[in-house]
């Protein structure tokens, strides 16, 4: 997960050296730009700190700090004289300069969504800044004894019984009620600011300030529903079937807490072979700084200032953050020696090297990625290594009879990780589209309506609780989800790109990437360094030859 201070704010910018000569219009957005940053960016740097104090400690006094950062910050963007400026300055046609023009879009959207007032600007803030702190700091209980998430996870890996299961997801779904009314009330919030100006919810709003469209994502979303109905329902038929004998129990009988995730996202790891079992002795820490080192991407300075070990008060999720974009970039992990912390360390320091590795002389509002979803795609393309039976051989020093052993399940389990998540995703974004086009709704009802169509899993019997507001992302990232598919679409045909282009195989079967300096300066050069220089777009093509598709992630995981 990539971490930004407020999610439509990736803000700042520098003056820039310019070809040519610049006209009257454009020399004004200049100054301004050149104004506006020695306000905007130590404000900015400040803010990530904080927030980094918070996730790292839960105290109330930083996450309190961090909620008047942000307000701060907001209150910039709430000009209504400036923002009717970029706005004439955008209608004008007169900015010709490409960073400049880049940048312009930068501005107006940041402006477009902050034109509210500070009032209900002070309750968004505050009211969020609470909701991320109840959350991060709230840790479920059994038999009156508080449990980790880490510990809630290993039970839905490894405990046989099923009651014991059962109360470890309950345990997972304890948060819903502590914060489900304030959360309700900051998606009113949110609706109230996007009406205000002039559109319909806090969704669109969101798409439309990150160059996305509705209809384009709704498109998206429909066409890997029909492509991943029949297949999905396949593969889970048979996992059904290997779960339902494995916990003693009939398949129709099966409950969200039998598939090894709270929320059916990640692949239960039951066929063949256990892949957490050839990282139980392993250090993941320095199995993905080999890596990346390896493929010219150090990670040391990342390293050297990020927080990886789970204590109490601490964020026990993970993510990445860009304290300043002059280089300090950092991870926040609660690292265990299993592959699910094998992937998550190499997907955020996929995050970080994209940071890191981009132009620095970019002006500073661009010196961040394309898009949002492309620095997802980045991410889960390092990611998706740890189940990679190649790779695992190669960084485990395992035998050629091991990966043998791991290759006879792993396009199973690809296949099935991408069609888990793709349909956990379609619960996602259906259901925050949803929420904010009517948040009175019964959403408990709704939450389950959407998790029995997409992910074929039953609500278990009389249930009736705010288990929606149990994800993370719905309070601190909202609207966000759907850039994780599109990172995957992304992320497929990166790997297409290199197995063709770059390495020139016929075949991914043995690509590892370890040692592959090529594919690292590759990144380096086409999608790293040009950074916001391209709208995301164009980004893509430029450096891929082609507009982002799915048709190779359905090559690679549906067909």
């Amino acid at each position: 997960m990539k971490f930004t201070v407020i999610a439509v704010l990736l803000l700042g910018v520098t003056a820039n050296l310019f070809a040519g000569e610049l006209n009257e219009k454009e020399k004004q957005f200049q100054a301004f730009i050149a104004e506006h940053v020695v306000k905007v960016e130590p404000m900015m740097k400040e803010a990530n700190l904080t927030y980094w104090a918070a996730a790292t400690s839960g105290k109330e006094e930083d996450y309190k700090k961090f909620s008047e950062l942000q307000l701060e910050i907001r209150k910039i963007y709430m000009n209504p004289q400036e923002y009717a400026m970029l706005k004439e300055m955008r209608e004008s046609g007169q900015i010709y300069d490409k960073l400049l023009s880049r940048q312009l879009d930068k501005l107006y959207f940041a402006y477009l969504s902050s034109q509210i007032d500070e009032g209900l600007m002070k309750q968004i803030v505050d009211l969020s800044t609470k909701v991320e702190q109840d959350f991060s700091t709230f840790r479920g209980t059994i038999e009156g004894k508080k449990i980790t998430a880490n510990e809630i996870r290993e039970i839905l890996k490894t405990e046989p019984n099923s009651v014991k299961r059962g109360e470890a997801w309950g345990a997972s779904k304890q948060v819903g009620p502590v914060i489900s009314a304030d959360l309700i009330k900051l998606v009113k919030l949110r609706n109230e600011a996007a009406r205000k100006v002039g559109f319909d919810n806090f969704h669109t709003l969101s798409l439309t300030v990150s160059e996305q469209d509705v209809k384009q994502i709704d498109r998206i979303f429909n066409e890997l529903w029909g492509l991943t109905n029949k297949p999905f329902r396949q593969v889970k038929a048979d996992l059904d079937k290997v779960l339902a004998a494995k916990y003693g129990v009939k398949v129709k009988d099966l409950k969200p807490w039998h598939y090894h995730d709270p929320f059916f996202q990640e692949t239960p790891l039951v066929y063949e072979v256990d892949l957490d079992a050839f990282y139980k002795d392993k250090d993941v820490k320095d199995i993905a700084v080999k890596f990346y080192d390896g493929i010219d991407l150090p990670v040391g300075s990342i390293m050297a200032h990020s927080d990886l070990y789970e204590r109490e008060g601490k964020n026990p999720h993970g993510f990445c953050i860009d304290l300043n974009r002059e280089g300090d970039e950092r991870i926040l992990l609660n690292l265990k020696n299993n592959e699910y912390w094998m992937e998550t360390i190499l997907h955020e320091l996929g995050h970080a090297v994209y940071d890191v590795y981009r132009e620095p002389n970019l002006p500073y509002l661009l010196r961040e990625p394309a898009h949002i979803f492309t620095t997802e795609g980045v991410a889960m393309f390092f990611g998706r290594l740890s189940r990679n039976p190649a790779w695992m051989q190669k960084t485990l020093g395992l035998t050629e009879a091991q990966k043998q052993e791991i290759e006879k399940a792993s396009g199973k389990y690809a296949q099935l990780k991408q069609l888990i998540f793709a349909r956990w995703a379609m619960v996602m974004y259906d259901f925050e589209k949803q929420l904010y086009a009517n948040p009175d709704q019964n959403l408990n009802a709704l939450w389950w309506s959407l998790v029995e169509k997409y992910q074929f899993i039953k609500k278990p019997q009389g249930r009736n609780e705010p288990d929606w507001a149990t994800k993370i992302h719905i309070a601190t990232a909202p609207c966000y989800y759907h850039n994780y598919v599109l990172g995957e679409l992304f992320a497929s045909q990166m790997h297409h790109y290199f197995v063709k282009n770059v390495l020139q195989v016929q075949s991914d079967k043995d690509v590892s990437y370890v040692g592959e300096k090529r594919v690292g300066d590759f990144m380096r050069a086409k999608v790293f360094a040009p950074a916001a220089e391209y709208r995301w777009g164009d980004m893509i093509e430029r450096a891929f030859g082609e507009p982002l598709t799915a048709k190779y992630y359905v090559e690679q995981f549906v067909k």
